[in-house]
C-alpha cells in the first residue's frame, strides 16, 4: 500500500523541496507498518526528493528491502533510479549492472515504458541493448556460469569449489538470477534459461 504522500512528494519536489521531503519522510514512517513492498517504494521516493548526498544510500536501502519481497516491478524501478544516478555521476561501469537487472525485471513484468527508459540509460552508459533483449542478455558472465551449473544439477558448494569462489558468492549470484529470470528455485532454472536462450536468438 502506498499513500497519497508519495505522489504528492514527487509532484511538488521541484517547487517545494522541503515540503516534498517532509511528505516522503512521513511516507517512509507510515510504510513501516505495511511491509517490504510499501517500504521499498517509499524509500525510493525519499531518495528522489531527498538531499543529493543521501540519494545513493537511500536507493541502496530501498533495493535491499525490496529484495526481501516479491515486488519485482518496484525493484526494477529502484534499480533503474540507482543506475541512472550512478550514470549521471559518471560511474558508467557501476551503472550498468543495476540497469541490466532492472531491464530484465521490467521486461518480465511487461512494463514497456520503464523498459524503454532503462534502455535509454544503458545507451547513455555506453551499452546497446536490443528492443527484444531477453533475460539471458542481462545476466552477467558470472551469473550465467553459476546459473548454468545450478541448472545442470550441481549444488551450491560444488559450484563454489568449481569456480573458486565462496559459497556466499554463489548464493548471492543465484538470488540475482532467480529475480532476473522470474523463477523461485533452481528446479525452474533449466526451462527459464532455455526460454531466455531461445528468445534471444530470434531476430
Amino acid at each position: 500500500m502506498v499513500s497519497w504522500r508519495a505522489g504528492a512528494a514527487l509532484a511538488i519536489a521541484s517547487d517545494n523541496p522541503r515540503e516534498a521531503r517532509q511528505l516522503a519522510d512521513a511516507e517512509v514512517a507510515e510504510a513501516q507498518a505495511w511491509g517490504a513492498r510499501a517500504l521499498g517504494r517509499a524509500l525510493r521516493v525519499a531518495a528522489l526528493v531527498g538531499p543529493p548526498d543521501a540519494r545513493h544510500a537511500t536507493l541502496l536501502e530501498s533495493e535491499a528491502v525490496l529484495r526481501t519481497s516479491d515486488a519485482r516491478l518496484a525493484l526494477a524501478e529502484t534499480l533503474c533510479e540507482l543506475g541512472a544516478l550512478e550514470r549521471r555521476a559518471k560511474q558508467r561501469t557501476a551503472a550498468r549492472e543495476p540497469l541490466r537487472e532492472a531491464l530484465a525485471l521490467a521486461t518480465n513484468c511487461g512494463a514497456d515504458g520503464l523498459a524503454n527508459r532503462i534502455r535509454a540509460e544503458l545507451r547513455a552508459s555506453g551499452i546497446h541493448v536490443r528492443a527484444d533483449a531477453a533475460s539471458r542478455d542481462v545476466l552477467t558472465a558470472s551469473e550465467q556460469r553459476i546459473a548454468g551449473l545450478a541448472a545442470d544439477g550441481h549444488s551450491n558448494r560444488e559450484i563454489a569449489q568449481a569456480l573458486f569462489v565462496t559459497l556466499k558468492t554463489v548464493e548471492t549470484h543465484l538470488s540475482h538470477c532467480y529475480t532476473k529470470l522470474g523463477v523461485r528455485s533452481r528446479h525452474e532454472l533449466p526451462n527459464a534459461l532455455q526460454t531466455a536462450n531461445g528468445a534471444s536468438d530470434q531476430g
